[in-house]
């Protein structure tokens, strides 16, 4: 009988874990999904940043020399 009641906590103690690991799976896969989102937003954002530095007509790319103060 004490192993019986052995079993049935060892059984019960492991249904603990896997429902909190389950929950923790969701979790990550949530942080992993809203992640891939900033990553995709921000992919987005450095082309059309690369597109506007290569776009002559937004200004363009500064020569350093020409912003040199006049007494050099």
């Amino acid at each position: 009988m004490d192993n019986m009641q052995d079993a049935q906590r060892r059984l019960t103690e492991l249904e603990i874990k896997a429902s909190f690991t389950e929950d923790l799976l969701d979790q990550l896969n949530l942080t992993i999904y809203r992640q891939q989102e900033q990553i995709d937003g921000l992919v987005r954002q450095v082309a059309q940043l690369r597109q506007q530095s290569a776009d002559p007509a937004a200004g363009g790319a500064r020569n350093l020399r020409d912003e040199l103060p006049p007494h050099y």
